[in-house]
């Protein structure tokens, strides 16, 4: 009795320690940030700038090597897609990382088979192509408001598997993200969305409406999960209440799950030149007023 309860007791100290070490690195046991371990700027300007130049070295290995990457970015609305794009584009060359947005089919496109208006937008060789949402939409947005059948939806979960296996047979590395967000986190962004002139362009009727089917949105989510997350095209998940962590580590798996190195390249020293030469001309020229 006395062993038993001994062991009891070094359990009890067990635990204890790993919540103390939970709490000191202020994260819980899926690696996410507590809500009272806060991210500053100053930390989160550090560590984007060092990720920032590993994607410039990722972007010249692709190019160097005719690599073909697609990204695609899914979620509710309000968890962070475009924030996050955002983030991975803004030291980059827009010609090699391509942000596809599509608006709503056109008539033709819905007459077509389903995943083919998005076939053209896939990348070629030397390209990085990122989906601010995708043909997942027929798993999740579509179904749950009522722009396609039940039947519709099942036969894309069962289909869309061997699509990107086609994709990842020739040679496209396929990565595919969901951005989880809580229902408190969402509540307080569309809110913003409501109140701030720089964000009423992403409140529409139908974020509204969307608002008030977090259930039909979880269960149409957990249906993809089942039906696409597959060996060769699995899902990943990344926690975004946070949206400054979530940009970091979304940032840092898609360099692990890339395959890149740093390309050698001279030392480029500007060379010497001769200013004076031509006079300017006298034409009467319409500046921008400096307000600022």
């Amino acid at each position: 009795m006395a062993k038993k309860n001994a062991e009891v007791k070094d359990k009890g100290k067990d635990k204890k320690k790993a919540q103390d070490d939970v709490a000191a690195t202020g994260a819980d046991e899926r690696g996410a940030a507590t809500p009272d371990k806060s991210l500053s700027t100053k930390d989160y300007n550090r560590e984007i700038k060092k990720l920032h130049v590993e994607l410039v070295k990722l972007q010249q290995w692709v190019v160097a090597k005719g690599l073909k990457v697609c990204i695609l970015f899914e979620g509710r609305d309000g968890a962070g897609k475009g924030g996050t794009i955002k983030a991975i584009t803004e030291r980059v060359s827009p010609r090699i990382f391509r942000v596809v947005a599509l608006p709503v089919p056109t008539e033709r496109e819905k007459s077509q088979m389903y995943s083919q208006r998005y076939v053209p937008h896939l990348p070629a060789a030397g390209e990085i192509v990122i989906f601010d949402r995708s043909w997942y939409n027929r798993a999740v947005v579509e179904p749950v408001m009522g722009y396609c059948t039940k039947e519709q939806t099942t036969q894309f979960l069962e289909v869309i598997p061997w699509q990107e296996k086609l994709m990842v047979r020739s040679g496209i590395i396929l990565l595919k993200y969901w951005l989880e967000v809580s229902p408190e986190e969402q509540t307080r962004r569309m809110e913003g969305r409501i109140h701030d002139g720089r964000k009423v362009w992403k409140l529409s009727p139908n974020d509204v409406k969307s608002y008030t089917l977090w259930d039909d949105f979880t269960e149409a989510r957990d249906e993809m999960f089942v039906a696409t997350d597959v060996e060769w095209a699995p899902w990943y998940v990344a926690l975004a209440d946070d949206k400054k962590r979530l940009r970091l580590n979304v940032i840092s798996h898609i360099l692990e799950h890339v395959p890149y190195k740093a390309i050698k390249t001279e030392e480029v020293v500007l060379p010497k030149r001769k200013i004076g030469r031509h006079k300017a001309s006298e034409h009467p020229l319409r500046y921008v007023p400096e307000r600022f």
